[in-house]
């Protein structure tokens, strides 16, 4: 931990409303309240089946170092209402100095493969504590579960072959260039061409040269000796400053030189035009000239069903550069996760559950305290269940799926099973040990690898079964039904 990206008072990275809320919590005395929360998404973005959860150690890094500096309140002193008096009075900003989080959080490791409605953390504490956590958890989770995702499709469509992060230059802004980085690595990605993100996250890195750097010198070949003199030991040539075929017939010519000093030439890179069929060329000069084992790198505004149509066409690429389509998530650039209320109860009494109502059964939000059980067999995923966890799961296990009239699907009592939240922080403390970046890249390689291949595939993706163990379901019908006839 200790990314020094997060090491300042980030408290105010929220939305009015959530401070609005907390002192209306503190006026009417509700603030003492405990409450459950939890952070969910309502679909699978690229029109996929699943995600991939990441995002939560720099999540941990924030709630750690939690807490309203002399500034922030300075800042919220000024602010005032539509009759210009302060809208916060001094015993609530009082109040906030000196708050400390005392809350429970539970959550998915990051690198956990999960799906719509299931929760990704699960928070449990003092009513104020809980609201004023909603804003950054969703900043934080909802960008890099969606970049992680990305990236895992890319490389799915890779097939193996290294996919390096380029998007820098294009992302959103300083932390969008960061997270996007480190979401991608742990998604799959082999490497960034971001320096800052390779230091704080400790991201391998990769990046020869530039269109640039060609056109500096009187000629091609000029160039490439140049850089070659220079660089040996990093020589991925970009060859389609002027003419792609010959660009690699200079690459040839200096990597030869470069073989007679000692040096190898990794290979060569095409960030324009037909990239299958120049690949195609590229592979055969560079095997007659003697370069069987060079690289060919391919850039160009890349994204998963690109690669996956070079690779149907035989294209001859080792290396996948994917930039703004990925660090962007250019094809759906948010992912729609939410924080709803799910219980609430006064100290030391029983929990209410709570629900929210619309029309759309989509956004109809899940009651209770819940924990979500993965069954498994022989290392595959058979169907996830959303329960209440004082509650537990009745036997035999079994969950509900769709609406109005529900399909059920039951479990072997003897499957394999795991509950995917953990805990995180116990009265605001960590209990939890993030594992390193390469061990999360790690989980979700192991985590993909137990869906079945029809969940995983690009176009008409099945659907993965999770849904509510029947107790719960039983429960958010009536109090669906209560809340409709005005009983709630």
């Amino acid at each position: 931990m200790g990314n020094p990206v997060y090491r300042t008072s980030l408290a105010l990275l929220t939305d009015l409303y959530q401070l609005t809320m907390a002192y209306g919590y503190h006026r009417t005395g509700a603030a003492e309240q405990e409450a459950v929360f939890h952070l969910t998404f309502r679909k699978s973005p690229f029109g996929g089946e699943y995600a991939l959860a990441c995002g939560l150690a720099t999540a941990i890094d924030w709630l750690e170092d939690f807490h309203f500096a002399a500034d922030d309140l300075e800042y919220l002193a000024t602010l005032t209402g539509s009759d210009d008096k302060p809208l916060f009075d001094d015993h609530f900003l009082a109040m906030l100095g000196v708050l400390e989080l005392a809350c429970d959080i539970d959550a998915v490791p990051e690198g956990t493969v999960v799906f719509p409605h299931e929760p990704l953390i699960r928070v449990q504490g003092p009513l104020v504590h809980c609201q004023l956590l909603e804003t950054a958890l969703l900043n934080i989770l909802n960008f890099q579960t969606l970049i992680a995702t990305k990236a895992a499709r890319v490389c799915h469509e890779a097939q193996g072959d290294p996919v390096l992060e380029f998007g820098l230059r294009r992302a959103q802004g300083i932390d969008g260039g960061l997270s996007a980085s480190r979401a991608a690595f742990a998604g799959g990605c082999a490497a960034t061409s971001n320096l800052l993100a390779g230091k704080l996250y400790d991201i391998p890195v990769k990046g020869t040269h530039a269109h640039s750097w060609v056109m500096t010198f009187d000629s091609e070949l000029e160039a490439f000796a140049a850089y070659a003199g220079a660089l040996p030991n990093n020589c991925v040539f970009l060859v389609d400053t002027y003419n792609t075929v010959d660009g690699v017939r200079h690459a040839i010519e200096i990597g030869l030189l470069l073989r007679k000093q000692g040096a190898e030439m990794v290979g060569v890179r095409l960030d324009s035009g037909d990239l299958a069929e120049l690949s195609i060329q590229a592979r055969k000069l560079l095997d007659e000239g003697g370069f069987p084992e060079a690289r060919i790198v391919a850039s160009n505004d890349l994204n998963e069903q690109l690669i996956r149509d070079l690779k149907q066409q035989g294209a001859q690429i080792n290396v996948w550069g994917v930039g703004t389509q990925l660090a962007t998530a250019y094809d759906q650039p948010a992912l729609g996760g939410v924080y709803k209320l799910a219980a609430i109860r006064e100290p030391g009494e029983d929990w209410r559950y709570k629900v929210k109502l619309s029309e759309q059964a989509i956004k109809i939000s899940n009651p209770g305290v819940q924990q979500v059980r993965r069954y498994l067999k022989d290392g595959k995923f058979l169907g996830d269940s959303i329960y209440d966890e004082p509650t537990g799961i009745a036997e035999p296990p079994s969950i509900l799926l769709g609406e109005p009239l529900p399909r059920t699907v039951t479990f072997d009592a003897a499957d394999d099973s795991t509950d995917l939240l953990v805990p995180i922080f116990r009265q605001g403390k960590r209990v939890y040990h993030p594992p390193r970046l390469t061990e999360v890249r790690e989980r979700a390689r192991q985590q993909l690898a137990g869906l079945s291949p029809a969940v995983t595939r690009l176009f008409n993706p099945a659907p993965y079964p999770v849904g509510l163990e029947r107790s719960l379901y039983e429960l958010k019908a009536s109090l669906v039904a209560a809340a409709r006839e005005g009983q709630v």
